[in-house]
């Protein structure tokens, strides 16, 4: 189910069909180096991390992680959405792409999408981002979608990270 299209993506709910590209996405060595090992590591672990991760929260929230893919071809090239974290106070906007597709300015598009319907969709008043302070390219996808940097915050079992945020 399609929910936000932009000029060169659609980003649609995530369904457990998807496992195989959660399993690949969530192996990645940048995932796992800036976001965290999972431990998913089989498809039969990816379809639990789907229902127990974005298709609960769809239920139970209205959002998620969305799949995004291209429009031309509809190859899947990564995950943009909305997660609401129990340690943070906030609705925070995440999102990883397969390395293939970095640089060509995707991410941008994606998180400017998503920030905006959380905001006219689910009426979010503030959206916040959590970014390990030496994830640079991340650091500057979240200020080109309009997020400002606020401060370092720990998190449990983490060292510290840099929390953005946009307020509207």
């Amino acid at each position: 189910m399609q929910v936000l299209a932009t000029d060169r993506l659609s980003l649609r709910r995530l369904d457990l069909d998807d496992a195989a590209i959660v399993l690949k996405l969530l192996n990645e060595p940048s995932w796992l180096r800036f976001i965290g090992d999972k431990g998913v590591r089989d498809l039969d672990g990816a379809r639990d991390y789907l229902r127990s991760g974005p298709l609960e929260m769809y239920s139970r929230l209205g959002f998620g992680l969305f799949l995004v893919e291209l429009k031309d071809g509809g190859q899947a090239i990564g995950m943009c959405g909305l997660i609401k974290r129990d340690t943070l106070p906030d609705v925070d906007i995440g999102y990883a792409f397969f390395p293939e597709y970095w640089g060509r300015g995707y991410a941008i598009e994606a998180a400017a999408a998503v920030l905006a319907y959380g905001h006219h969709t689910h009426g979010l008043s503030r959206i916040v981002a959590i970014v390990s302070p030496d994830n640079d390219s991340s650091v500057r996808v979240l200020e080109k979608a309009g997020m400002k940097f606020e401060r370092m915050v720990a998190l449990a079992a983490q060292d510290e990270v840099k929390l953005f945020a946009k307020d509207y």
